[in-house]
């Protein structure tokens, strides 16, 4: 199960940061992802983290987003500053390959 969380309405300029909770007993050991969707978009990858901390981050969002991941929190982070109404979007977490079943995410609106 998958639980994000941090979501909100923020002006543009401003700073999110998203929380998943994930109830993997194996989390530790296994890369995850942030995505987003944009209404009547698909959804689109913007950040993974391997299990070693390796990070990838889509080059919309490359310098804005930091993803990070906390292994004793079965936590992944996702740290959105410089918010743009184009970040306006519901937020998932899930693992690279889309393993999971999608959690409800969490809505972010950036407006003036």
């Amino acid at each position: 199960q998958l639980q994000a969380s941090g979501g909100g309405l923020v002006q543009p300029g401003g700073s999110l940061k998203l929380s998943c909770v994930a109830s993997e007993r194996l989390f530790s050991r296994i890369d995850m992802a942030w995505y987003r969707q944009a209404p009547g978009k698909q959804r689109n990858l913007v950040a993974t983290i391997t299990s070693g901390g390796e990070r990838w981050h889509a080059a919309p969002v490359e310098g804005r987003f930091t993803i990070s991941r906390d292994n004793a929190k079965n936590t992944v982070y996702l740290q959105i500053d410089r918010l743009k109404p184009e970040d306006t979007a519901v937020y998932y977490c899930n693992t690279p390959a889309r393993t999971y079943e999608w959690g409800q995410g969490t809505q972010v609106t950036v407006s003036s």
